[in-house]
């Protein structure tokens, strides 16, 4: 890739390099299918990708395997009229697939149970009592979401009692399978490899897959004869938030997800995500972000800091008072989470200071809350441009951690592998982000086994690491308008990139900080118009401190994602920075 504006090394000691090429410019419809082009797609798949639905991007579920398996048993439930429970996982994917899978069995005809584990006193996927807790008290069939790939004792200890259980996941499995009457997940070593390319999905994409399944052979079976069929397009705007919350990339499949989900949760037909909006503060149709950092952090919040529960209950509910409450509850434990997690914050950082030649950084310590230790974990690997894994220990000394990757290093396999040699008690996950239950006194080890194992694969990553730009105007040129054009080619997120747009060469009016921990600023260009931007928490960086202390003789380009300020009330664009480089 070409360098851009002939910057070698910013302020944040990155290169800048044109995504496509070269600078894209032209008309918002030339624009759009550059955006495209720089994003993968071929030239005979832009209108494709430029509109996605869900008619040009879903494969056949029974490609899958153990698919029509766990249709069948579902399908057989619902007609038997069994107890069935969904069992989930505490986080928005969990929350989501549960709900997706409550909603369309209530559709159906079934009422079907729940149960999602306390993060802190069970901890992650199931376990054999809860289980055979579940086959005493009814149920005949369990389906796991989110959960399930790697519970070998949970699943045998149900299997002794005679309960079923479906598993339908999207994490890493390892050779051997658990004995599940069917075990759904795209990335199984065995999968095909059609059903393979779908590995990116998040678990609430699978159980939407495993839903067209059961609806389709409910439909075979004249179920539907005197009774209406469930449109499982409404079910999509749960879809959308557990994938961009999950992290999922946004391609294929997922960007049809996200595209149409955004357009059902935008009618507020869903009670309880209407509630959640409206607690929020937002006041405009919702917009990818918005999923991964108004919604998502809140529904995540019930799993780490409050009542586990509180995700699924409030995606499920019938009633609006209900949905009101539980949105306010999410609402008040987020921000008890924040409180949390810039304590355990700021002690991690401390501990990784000494620790510039490790290939992942490792921060462990007791008193940490469980449910924060994916954040840090995340911000910590902002901050250091390298893997990051925060473990909580607790007076017993065993600990949990949670660990977030960069790109081109596949975390949740050294975990596998650090698990399968005896380094961790448990451990699990995909390419960017991994748990795991360790030894107190094994910590250490665990550290220097990531750093051998991973140290090349860690260097290689940072040595390509480059800043992608994908077009530069000037700062004048940063409009509403140039918004919506570059919205064109969206939705974006994780493995689809927003447009990064270049400005400059400007001088800084004004900087100060505000809020966490962020810079807000003011640049004008040579043609003295100017715009307003922000880089968040970067006040303590050499790129934040560098835009405070920069003179009004000098000169910067600045780079970042343009965005619309609709908080004042008159909308406005605005500039979200993520590095600058002297001009």
């Amino acid at each position: 890739m070409t360098i851009a504006l002939g910057i070698t090394q910013s302020l944040s000691g990155q290169s800048w390099r044109w995504r496509g090429g070269s600078s894209l410019s032209g008309d918002a419809e030339g624009l759009v299918a550059d955006l495209l082009r720089a994003r993968g797609c071929a030239d005979h798949d832009v209108e494709r990708q430029r509109r996605p639905t869900i008619r040009d991007f879903m494969p056949n579920p029974s490609l899958f395997r153990d698919m029509d398996a766990a249709a069948a048993r579902i399908a057989h439930a619902v007609v038997a009229g069994e107890q069935v429970t969904i069992f989930g996982d505490y986080d928005v994917d969990g929350a989501t697939s549960a709900a997706l899978l409550i909603r369309l069995l209530r559709d159906l005809g079934l009422e079907a149970g729940y149960y999602i584990p306390d993060r802190l006193l069970e901890g992650y996927g199931p376990s054999g009592d809860a289980l055979m807790r579940l086959k005493l008290e009814g149920s005949s069939l369990v389906v796991t979401v989110d959960c399930g790939a790697q519970a070998f004792e949970a699943l045998e200890a149900a299997q002794s009692v005679g309960l079923d259980v479906i598993v339908v996941d999207h994490h890493q499995c390892a050779t051997a399978l658990p004995p599940a009457l069917a075990l759904v997940n795209p990335n199984r070593l065995d999968e095909c490899a059609e059903g393979a390319e779908h590995g990116h999905l998040a678990a609430v994409g699978v159980a939407f897959l495993l839903g067209a399944a059961i609806v389709r052979l409910l439909r075979e079976q004249g179920w539907f004869k005197n009774r209406a069929e469930p449109n499982l397009l409404d079910l999509l705007d749960i879809v959308a938030l557990g994938t961009v919350a999950d992290v999922a990339q946004i391609r294929g499949l997922n960007r049809a997800f996200v595209a149409q989900g955004l357009k059902i949760m935008a009618r507020g037909q869903n009670i309880g995500l209407a509630a959640l909006l409206r607690a929020s503060g937002l006041k405009r149709a919702p917009l990818c972000h918005d999923l991964g950092f108004a919604l998502g952090p809140r529904i995540n919040a019930g799993g780490r800091v409050g009542e586990a529960d509180l995700g699924v209950r409030l995606l499920t509910t019938t009633d609006p008072l209900e949905a009101e409450e539980i949105a306010a509850r999410l609402d008040a434990l987020n921000v008890e989470r924040r409180a949390i997690e810039a304590s355990v914050q700021e002690e991690a950082e401390v501990q990784v200071l000494s620790q510039d030649n490790a290939a992942v950084v490792v921060a462990s310590a007791k008193g940490w809350h469980p449910g924060v230790i994916g954040i840090v974990a995340g911000r910590l690997k902002e901050r250091t441009g390298r893997p990051a894994i925060v473990i909580a220990l607790d007076e017993e000394g065993k600990g949990k951690g949670s660990g977030r990757s960069i790109t081109g290093v596949d975390l949740g396999a050294a975990v596998l592998a650090a698990r399968d040699e005896g380094h961790l008690v448990a451990g699990g996950g995909h390419a960017m982000a991994a748990g795991l239950t360790i030894a107190a006194d094994r910590v250490e080890g665990f550290a220097a086994y990531l750093n051998e194992r991973l140290a090349a694969k860690v260097e290689k990553a940072r040595e390509d690491r480059s800043l992608l730009i994908d077009t530069v105007v000037a700062p004048g040129g940063v409009t509403p308008g140039l918004v919506e054009a570059l919205d064109g080619a969206g939705p974006y997120g994780n493995g689809w990139p927003a447009p990064r747009i270049a400005t400059g060469p400007a001088r800084v009016i004004k900087a100060d900080i505000v809020g966490t921990g962020h810079v807000r600023v003011i640049l004008s260009g040579n043609d003295g118009r100017s715009i307003k931007a922000v880089a968040f928490r970067q006040a303590d960086t050499p790129l934040g401190q560098a835009i405070l202390g920069c003179g009004r003789d000098k000169r910067l380009w600045v780079t970042g994602r343009a965005k619309i300020d609709d908080w004042s009330g008159r909308a406005a664009a605005e500039l979200h920075i993520d590095d600058a480089a002297w001009a």
